[in-house]
């Protein structure tokens, strides 16, 4: 018996079932099946405007930045000045995302960019969300080739892309959003969802950032809603 297989069957022995019995099979499968949604909190539930503007001071409570952006050709040199103005070395490391490959990355100068995941080495990463959500200032990134999940935690500084139209209100929204891009068992194998930069007060309550992923993480907001 693996340890998974000894815990459920000691959670099942508690419970006095089998985990055979079909009711309580139908009414798994029933659940799976209707993603029945939980309350959806009213904070987010605003115009596309409004919305784009919580998620931003969102962002910004939970030690983050965020700069809107209209045209996606801009996006090269903004990341170039945002290094600049954090003293950090013009260099990036992104993945195979056709959205930020299709930018001119020419504009940003002597900017050196990488390719592929993270190894450890890199100071700042740019990748590209899936989406974000309004109510909480959270980021959305699913793992794969054009965004490895890597990126979303060994390097220092961390530069989010998200589409503005890709801001909804709530998580209930974005788990529908997920499962009408990939389909029924077909899920990316992570879905990273990143709310400011990482932080952790384990140790005598004093807060420490990057304790488990990137000091910075710095939004650009691209387009409007």
């Amino acid at each position: 018996m693996t340890p998974r297989e000894l815990v459920l069957a000691t959670i099942r022995r508690s419970l006095g079932v089998t985990g055979a019995e079909a009711t309580r099979q139908l009414e798994v499968a029933t659940r799976l099946a209707g993603h029945p949604q939980g309350v959806v909190p009213q904070r987010g539930q605003l115009p596309p405007a409004a919305r784009l503007d919580l998620f931003a001071r969102m962002v910004k409570a939970a030690a983050g930045t965020v700069e809107r952006m209209a045209d996606p050709a801009d996006i090269p040199a903004a990341v170039a000045a945002f290094l600049r103005a954090h003293n950090l070395p013009p260099a990036i490391r992104r993945g195979a995302d056709p959205r930020l490959a299709s930018m001119p990355w020419e504009r940003a100068g002597t900017l050196e960019i990488r390719h592929g995941a993270a190894d450890g080495s890199d100071l700042a990463a740019v990748s590209h969300a899936f989406a974000a959500v309004a109510e909480t200032g959270t980021l959305v990134l699913t793992s794969g080739a054009d965004n490895p999940t890597t990126l979303n935690f060994l390097p220092d500084v961390h530069i989010v892309v998200v589409t503005a139209l890709d801001v909804a209100s709530d998580f209930e929204t974005v788990m529908a959003r997920l499962r009408s891009r990939f389909g029924a068992g077909a899920m990316p194998r992570t879905v990273n969802m990143i709310t400011g930069p990482s932080r952790s007060a384990d140790i005598e309550q004093t807060l420490i950032l990057g304790a488990h992923g990137p000091r910075k993480l710095h939004v650009i907001v691209v387009g409007e809603p």
